[in-house]
């Protein structure tokens, strides 16, 4: 008995059998069409070869390999733009170690994008040359390319567990915004599966690999339909019982408008509506508190111009007449910190050259003609000579006449000594409540990654003011809103200012009824396509098997 070709063996369980001859036209008009594309861009075969055209157990340990990279770079996608709301920390930790600025965020968006692009097409041919029922032969370049996709985003999931940790506390946060959004878009993906896997299914003549695969799918659909189950969010929830918006504290000013912790920043500031002035206080070497987030004057001065042999010694080694011949301004056009540098208009270019470094007093005085509200961090805190910078600072805040209201004092060291001097002072604590509390009336400011949701209601409802930062994104903010947050610290103050509700709110009864319809329609979808491809399979089956017989015959009369 000689084998014919359509009848040629099986490999891992797949039926490797050619049409039937009188349905061979209908396949090719499918597979001509577009096979030979498919199989140039996946297998790098311009032509269809009638030898080694199954799918072997090792192409489809490929496949596996390359469903599992395409889910790995989706994730790490969402995880990197989770972590665009604190990129500029990462930039600025950066150019400490190596003293070169560049907007890393763009890299990592870039390379991310295309590692997501290039293993969701190649996913996609796969699908693609499957359901024509042609050879997953993935070329060895994919399978290279694919190795080194995976190995990039494995090294930085370390890279991020080792280097920002906290990382994984907003993208557990962003769940909350992004959850009911991610698990519609879930089941409508499984559900486009439905197809593939019910062909898979009928195609595969092994029992327990039916079964097997029949198990998984379902599993994983039933995980889908319960998953709302462990959804939550402070944004389910009547707008009638939206919290009022949390009010603004510009960090370090307006720094996405004009260089930080400058004049022109913070009334920038201002003109956005903040109610707090948020910056960061060093002490000069003959005692003249001044605003300076970083030890050194290197990343926003032209220190290494004006001072060269000096450029690499602390801030606070300078006398305020030596700072005051740094240009503080130059650097924003030049480094352009945030790609809303780019934009800033020829006036404001002007305006931002001339910037000098801003004393504590003249931030005061600035405070008091628009009756905003000034909190910062007193450094360095480890300075032996800590008590007094704190006497210096507080003294030049009595002098400037402004009212003590409006400082919030935040600094923990000698925080009792400033209380009894001025207990006018807002006392601001970096951390959370104590069980045995007894302050009064209780503010605090803390990473937004240190308060959950759950903890800043609470406080909410016991009248404890929470302060987070920094809160840059729009999606962030929204949910923190919904949450009863009293204020949040912020780079994009021009952003959430604008922002007249948040980015979505629905009552939990709605998005009840928006579940129980995706999941009814989804479970309709997937039926639909097992019992459609289980009705083609029979037809095929049977005129298949008309067609053998037939053929067979004619074979036996011709060898007679």
């Amino acid at each position: 008995m000689i084998c014919l070709p359509w009848q040629c063996g099986e490999d891992f369980g797949l039926d490797q059998r050619g049409p039937a001859p009188h349905t061979m036209a209908k396949d090719e008009g499918c597979c001509n069409s577009c096979a030979t594309c498919l199989l140039c861009l996946y297998s790098c075969r311009w032509t269809r070869s009638k030898k080694g055209l199954a799918t072997s157990k090792c192409d489809c340990a490929w496949f596996f390999f390359l469903f599992c990279v395409s889910l790995f770079t989706l994730a790490w996608l969402y995880l990197a733009l989770i972590t665009l709301n604190d990129f500029h920390n990462l930039n600025e930790f950066i150019f400490r170690q190596t003293e070169w600025w560049l907007d890393w965020s763009v890299v990592m968006l870039s390379g991310t994008a295309a590692l997501v692009t290039y293993s969701s097409l190649l996913l996609l041919l796969a699908l693609c040359l499957y359901l024509c029922h042609q050879p997953l032969k993935l070329h060895w370049l994919h399978k290279a390319l694919l190795v080194l996709t995976a190995f990039l985003v494995v090294a930085a999931f370390v890279g991020l567990e080792m280097e920002w940790a906290e990382q994984w506390e907003s993208a557990r946060i962003s769940l909350q915004a992004t959850g009911p959004f991610l698990h519609i878009g879930a089941v409508v993906g499984m559900t486009l599966l439905a197809w593939p896997v019910a062909n898979c299914f009928y195609r595969t003549s092994h029992s327990v690999l039916k079964v097997l695969l029949l198990l998984l799918y379902l599993g994983a659909m039933v995980a889908l339909y319960l998953a709302p189950l462990g959804i939550d969010s402070p944004c389910l929830l009547e707008y009638s019982q939206l919290p009022p918006k949390p009010t603004l504290a510009g960090h370090r000013g307006a720094p996405m408008l004009a260089p930080e912790n400058t004049l022109m920043s913070f009334q920038k500031a201002v003109n956005c509506g903040v109610h707090v002035l948020e910056t960061d206080v060093l002490v000069s070497a003959d005692g003249v508190p001044f605003l300076m987030h970083d030890e050194k004057l290197i990343r926003t001065t032209n220190v290494q111009e004006v001072f060269p042999t000096r450029a690499h010694a602390n801030a606070s080694t300078f006398n305020w007449t030596e700072l005051q011949q740094l240009d503080a301004g130059s650097w924003f056009l030049q480094k352009r910190p945030f790609l809303t540098a780019r934009s800033v208009s020829g006036e404001d270019r002007a305006l931002a050259c001339g910037q000098q470094i801003l004393s504590l007093k003249q931030l005061l005085g600035e405070a008091m003609r628009h009756n905003v509200s000034i909190m910062f961090d007193l450094r360095p805190e480890e300075d032996p000579q800590y008590e007094q910078l704190v006497n210096v600072t507080v003294e030049t805040i009595l002098q400037s006449g402004i009212s003590p209201e409006l400082i919030l004092w935040l600094p923990d060291g000698f925080r009792e000594q400033v209380k009894n001097r001025v207990p006018r002072f807002q006392q601001v604590y970096g951390r959370k409540r104590l069980q045995n509390e007894t302050e009064e009336r209780l503010h605090v400011n803390l990473p937004y990654q240190n308060l959950s949701t759950t903890e800043i209601q609470e406080y909410r409802r016991d009248n404890i003011s929470v302060n987070l930062y920094v809160v840059n994104t729009p999606w962030l903010f929204s949910l923190l809103w919904c949450a009863g947050t009293s204020s949040v610290t912020t780079n994009a103050c021009q952003v959430l200012q604008g922002m007249k509700r948040p980015l979505w709110l629905l009552p939990r009864a709605t998005y009840q009824m928006i579940w129980i319809v995706t999941d009814c329609v989804s479970l309709l979808l997937i039926g639909w396509a097992f019992l459609l491809l289980k009705k083609w399979s029979r037809r095929k089956e049977s005129a298949g098997s008309d067609s053998d017989v037939l053929l067979t015959k004619i074979h036996t009369l011709l060898l007679e």
